[in-house]
């Protein structure tokens, strides 16, 4: 018999193939409390870092963005200031549920005119090659089933010169933050979850999921190996996330 090939969703192992609708289910679940989950997650702290992963992107007037597993459309909000009127900013989720708020959010905020939104799965983008200056990905990348596939769509999606920036959690650094990090994000995070959202599970799965993301320098390896050069990472808040850039040479 062939064997079936498995992969991590959160702690449990299941069908390469089911991941996808899995992710998207827990997506669905929490779509309307997304930015009450971010604050729960990090306390707050995820607006100041989204504040610096765009202030420090290299996005110049013009350019043509695209902001991947962009969810509720904080990161596209920032870019589209970033581009102005010149530019672009396509604002694309798997998750059509969380794409509506994000397209309903900017628009009440008057953003209009410089973003567009599109459906899209990272692992085979609906763009032509070398379409983007930059492409970026907030707090996505680690529920993407085939992460080494989605870089590689990153890279042909970008033209020469451009450049990939990556938000996510990662491991943390000093021991001591790690141990109060972890009480947090297993035994409070849950329970938070279920009486604000009514949710345990999920939010139980986005603290799992952060655990199985690649540390700080497996991905910047994933990343020279999807063909990226000039790969850096920053870490803020003691490793609780990094930046990841690298460029399209």
């Amino acid at each position: 018999m062939k064997e079936e090939k498995t992969t991590h969703f959160g702690y449990l192992e299941v069908p390469v193939e089911e991941k996808t609708g899995l992710v998207r289910e827990v997506f669905d679940s929490v779509a309307g409390n997304y930015d009450l989950m971010n604050d729960l997650m990090s306390l707050g702290v995820h607006r100041i870092w989204k504040r610096d992963f765009t202030a420090n992107s290299g996005v110049r007037p013009g350019d043509r963005v695209l902001d991947l597993a962009g969810g509720t459309g904080d990161i596209a909000a920032l870019l589209s200031k970033k581009v102005g009127a010149n530019g672009r900013v396509v604002l694309s989720d798997i998750n059509e549920a969380m794409l509506n708020v994000g397209r309903s959010r900017l628009e009440d905020k008057g953003i209009v005119g410089n973003v567009d939104y599109t459906i899209a799965n990272a692992e085979q983008l609906p763009f032509t090659s070398g379409e983007f200056d930059a492409v970026t990905i907030a707090f996505g990348l680690r529920n993407v089933t085939d992460k080494d596939a989605a870089l590689c769509e990153m890279f042909r999606v970008l033209r020469p010169g451009g450049k990939l920036l990556v938000l996510e959690f990662s491991r943390v650094q000093p021991e001591p933050l790690k141990a109060i990090y972890d009480a947090w994000s297993f035994a409070a995070l849950p329970v938070l979850g279920k009486l604000i959202a009514n949710d345990e599970d999920s939010y139980r799965y986005l603290a799992e999921s952060i655990r199985k993301h690649p540390a700080q320098e497996e991905l910047a390896q994933m990343m020279e190996d999807a063909g990226f050069d000039d790969v850096h990472y920053r870490n803020l808040t003691g490793g609780i996330v990094a930046i990841h850039s690298g460029l399209r040479n």
